[in-house]
């Protein structure tokens, strides 16, 4: 049987970072968080069935659950899923679109239709998803296939970080890319956060 008033966020790793400084910020420290792993970027087709079997996992011990993912390339698996589960998720295509807002990203979009998009977490993370990922390290010809069509790379800064801009910066020049920063704070996440902590409380 649920426990009243206990409120689960099933998320993708990619946001655990993010989501752990959102809860000591503003005292959420009773909105507790299940992770699945990050690397089901690579497979969209397993997101769907993953947070499924999350939900039913955890769905006994909890009043409420919400779902921190946008679509992120299930093309309305993930969607299917929670309408049949009576759970709600971040409104968005993917995490750069509720980091940036979807006005912002339309805009950069637009602007220059070739840009790579990164987060804070793609930038931690560039060499073990992206470059070993996509087996650049073994096969560096490779790259122009998967860069070849991008003119610029947008770094979506969540915090500002010296670090972290200038591992941006190392990636935009080893892909050869026209540098680009902004800085969007957590968006759409924190905003879909907030309504969902608050919820027992009205």
């Amino acid at each position: 049987m649920a426990s009243e008033g206990r409120q689960l966020v099933i998320a993708c790793g990619a946001l655990a970072h993010e989501i752990a400084a959102l809860r000591k910020l503003h005292g959420w420290l009773a909105l507790e968080v299940h992770c699945l792993p990050p690397e089901l970027h690579n497979r969209p087709e397993r997101i769907a069935p993953a947070v499924r079997e999350a939900i039913i996992q955890h769905r006994d011990r909890y009043a409420e659950i919400f779902v921190a993912y946008a679509d992120c390339g299930t093309t309305g698996a993930l969607d299917a899923v929670l309408r049949e589960e009576g759970v709600e998720r971040i409104e968005g295509v993917h995490c750069y679109q509720f980091f940036a807002s979807v006005e912002l990203f339309a805009e950069l979009a637009e602007a220059e239709p070739g840009s790579f998009f990164l987060t804070d977490f793609l930038v931690r993370h560039f060499d073990r998803l992206v470059f070993r990922g996509l087996g650049l390290d073994r096969h560096p010809q490779l790259q122009s296939q998967y860069f070849g069509n991008y003119r610029r790379l947008v770094y979506l800064a969540q915090i500002e970080d010296a670090d972290n801009v200038r591992a941006a910066q190392d990636i935009a020049a080893r892909l050869g890319l026209e540098y680009h920063f902004r800085h969007t704070g957590y968006g759409g996440l924190e905003r879909s956060l907030r309504r969902f902590a608050n919820k027992e409380r009205h």
